[in-house]
């Protein structure tokens, strides 16, 4: 079935665990009143809306502002420091989902003084087209935001980032110049350079055992010397890389780059 999933959709799910792809594939499977591999197979392959909402499924794409706030705090004097030593500040958020993650650290920015906002550039880049689409629109629903004052606490002042019409908010103008968004696969296109901050949480834990170096590896050699990197709560730094970072807040999962 998974091979067959891999022609029909633009995704490689080799590198994805196997019980984490079942599983939405069995959700989808569901939704689509679809009994057997095959039936789902054959409605796959003659309904491009469904192609379109298994790969959203397929790709990890669920998140909120502010996710994990002690994090985000502990991150405040690293943005601080970054700020200060640097004329141009290039952040990654990968994957980056619907856009909340790079959004995040965009308002952290511009709410901290402390922060040369003016500074810093931020790329989010996910291997989902209507993730991206919903990123750069970055407007979203209250039903997937249960509380977006509690999510915002953190903020000085949230409604000078956020604009809210009945159950929808939008991130303003501000936030959204700085950040853009690309398409990018981190297994199929590896690495990309120049980064003094990259985020990549709770990507590894849906990763198939064999592949969680390699695409840990494509984020952390994005990294400049002294380089920041940021992974998910329940994950950490695989033990064949463990030389080449040092733990800033092992806590909230915050690294440095030695080497």
């Amino acid at each position: 079935m998974l091979n067959e999933i891999d022609d029909s959709v633009d995704f490689e799910p080799e590198y994805y665990n196997e019980a984490y792809l079942n599983r939405r594939i069995s959700a989808r499977m569901r939704r689509s009143d679809t009994e057997t591999h095959a039936e789902y197979l054959s409605f796959l392959q003659s309904n491009p809306d469904e192609r379109e909402a298994l790969m959203d499924s397929l790709t990890i794409n669920v998140t909120n502002f502010f996710r994990n706030p002690k994090m985000w705090n502990a991150l405040r004097p690293v943005l601080q420091e970054l700020s200060a030593e640097n004329r141009r500040i290039k952040v990654w958020s990968a994957p980056c989902a619907d856009g909340r993650e790079p959004y995040s650290l965009a308002m952290l920015a511009l709410d901290d003084p402390e922060i040369n906002a003016r500074r810093i550039e931020i790329l989010g880049t996910d291997i989902s087209d209507e993730a991206l689409e919903h990123a750069r629109e970055g407007t979203y629903e209250t039903t997937r935001t249960t509380n977006i004052e509690e999510e915002l606490s953190l903020l000085d002042n949230p409604t000078k980032y956020v604009t809210q019409d009945d159950n929808k908010f939008t991130v303003t103008d501000s936030v959204k110049s700085m950040v853009s968004f690309e398409r990018h696969d981190l297994i199929a296109d590896g690495k990309k350079s120049g980064f003094h901050l990259a985020f990549c949480r709770n990507l590894l834990i849906y990763i198939d055992t064999e592949f969680k170096l390699p695409v840990f590896e494509a984020v952390a050699d994005s990294l400049v010397d002294g380089g920041y990197l940021v992974v998910g709560m329940t994950e950490t730094v695989p033990p064949e890389c463990r030389d080449s970072f040092d733990a800033v807040n092992k806590r909230c999962r915050i690294y440095r780059r030695v080497s």
